[in-house]
């Protein structure tokens, strides 16, 4: 079946008040790079200046349903719309193949692959899309029989993260699974592109082309490995100053466009990127927050998640995602407006018991928050609290449910402090002080010899308390 991809409307914002906050400023710089439609990509000398115009990619989009649900086919190739148009393409059309399983030698078949060829001549477009991962084998197949550009959902997701890396760690990591994805599909010339050297022993065919090119890319893995290793411990020495600080940690994750980074501006007022497409955010953003009681703990925005996420990805963001495995709590966020929120729950599930399982550490507390509430109709309101009957309804949008959202963090976060009671002479202000600065105070009079206090302080601070406690 043949079915014409539609894309949502551009989201237009006003960026003219100087009070924008770092995501607006960077959505900004963002949307100032967007490609045009209509442009040429060849050089035009004006002036005896080349300016290179950039184009919108024309693309078209094929996929394989192998299942028996015709809703989660669709599904898959709407989200390979939405993915296509995130990294600055047009799509023209869309073909699905029904089989049993994908062709071993062109993915859809060959009968498939000559009315594909009849799409793209009749469209125009300059690259066809693949709804899964191509083999070395078939991606070569495809762009003989196909003559335009042949790119898979791999290729696609990490051309994404590439434009979307902002920080030194993203880019590496995004680098690191470039280079994992693109080494077993080198392509050489055999003898034509050999180094023949000179003397004995060196005549004939050298090390070709193909060698060369595998072995700098070995090389430039292991060293993008070693720096993330190093930055992998400076993450590691910050969760531990948290945890030595008995600061509990919150992590935000979920499928990509779910609304992560809205609600962490909601919570925390952070000021993260929020853009309505797949992938907007990368980088963790960790910002403290506190629990209507007072207590502090941090909350961390991570990478979002999508069905059939490359394992090159997950590998190199290893560090990021252990963010997840090591806090106290997980707020798993879903998009109430999705036509298949279960089938989002899984995907990220699946990837979560993989990070887990290498770690052998148990997985924290899932808080799960379906979000984007304002967007989706009672019906469906109805039928994810039967879904989900613990999860908390916000939407991040309007803040609704976020003040609850803020009262089930305080009650599912671990209580590291100590509720005692303290009686601290008029000589030693500088306690009473430092007990409200960094504590809660429940209890507090005032007697002939000093102040007598009841307050739920952190460890740290109970032990410099001790002097002064009279019942803990």
């Amino acid at each position: 079946m043949s079915e014409h991809m539609s894309l949502p409307d551009a989201d237009d914002r006003d960026f003219d008040d100087p009070f924008v906050s770092t995501g607006e400023m960077e959505l900004a710089d963002r949307a100032a790079l967007r490609r045009i439609a209509g442009l040429s990509t060849e050089l035009e000398d004006i002036t005896e200046v080349e300016y290179r115009q950039l184009r919108l990619e024309r693309v078209v989009l094929v996929g394989v349903w192998t299942g028996s649900d015709a809703q989660e086919a669709e599904a898959s190739m709407t989200e390979l719309a939405r993915l296509a148009e995130t990294a600055g393409s047009e799509v023209l059309d869309g073909l699905v193949q029904r089989r049993d399983r994908p062709d071993t030698a062109t993915y859809i078949g060959s009968g498939k692959v000559a009315e594909l060829r009849e799409v793209v001549l009749s469209t125009g477009c300059d690259t066809v899309i693949c709804d899964g991962e191509l083999s070395p084998g078939q991606l070569r197949q495809l762009e003989d029989k196909l003559k335009v550009k042949v790119i898979d959902r791999t290729a696609l997701i990490l051309d994404i993260f590439a434009q979307h890396a902002r920080s030194r760690e993203g880019k590496a990591q995004v680098e690191l699974a470039q280079l994992s994805y693109m080494m077993p599909r080198l392509r050489g010339w055999g003898q034509a592109m050999s180094r023949t050297g000179g003397g004995i022993g060196t005549r004939g065919p050298g090390e070709t082309k193909l060698e060369t090119d595998r072995r700098r890319i070995n090389k430039r893995m292991a060293k993008l490995r070693k720096e993330l290793r190093a930055m992998g411990t400076v993450r590691e020495t910050m969760r531990g100053m948290r945890k030595a600080n008995a600061v509990p940690s919150v992590a935000i994750a979920g499928y990509t466009n779910a609304g992560k980074s809205s609600l962490l501006n909601a919570i925390t007022g952070a000021g993260a990127l929020v853009e309505d497409a797949l992938f907007a955010t990368l980088d963790p953003t960790t910002r403290r927050s506190e629990t209507p009681d007072g207590r502090t703990f941090t909350l961390t925005d991570t990478v979002g998640f999508v069905r059939h996420l490359p394992h090159q990805l997950v590998e190199a963001f290893r560090s990021t995602l252990e963010e997840v495995a090591d806090s106290d709590l997980l707020v798993h966020v879903v998009d109430a407006s999705d036509p298949l929120p279960e089938r989002q729950v899984s995907a990220v599930r699946e990837v979560f018991n993989e990070i887990i399982a290498e770690r052998e550490t148990p997985m924290p507390p899932e808080l799960l928050v379906v979000n984007k509430i304002d967007a989706a109709d009672e019906v469906t309101l109805t039928r994810l609290r039967h879904l989900f009957p613990g999860a908390v309804f916000v939407s991040a949008h309007s803040g609704e449910g976020v003040q609850r959202l803020r009262e089930v963090i305080a009650e599912e976060l671990p209580r590291t402090d100590v509720e005692l009671e303290v009686f601290v002479p008029y000589a030693r202000g500088e306690v009473v002080a430092r007990v409200h600065a960094e504590g809660v105070v429940l209890d507090e009079r005032h007697t002939d010899d000093g102040t007598e206090l009841r307050a739920r302080v952190l460890p740290p601070l109970a032990g410099a308390l001790d002097e002064f406690v009279v019942r803990h």
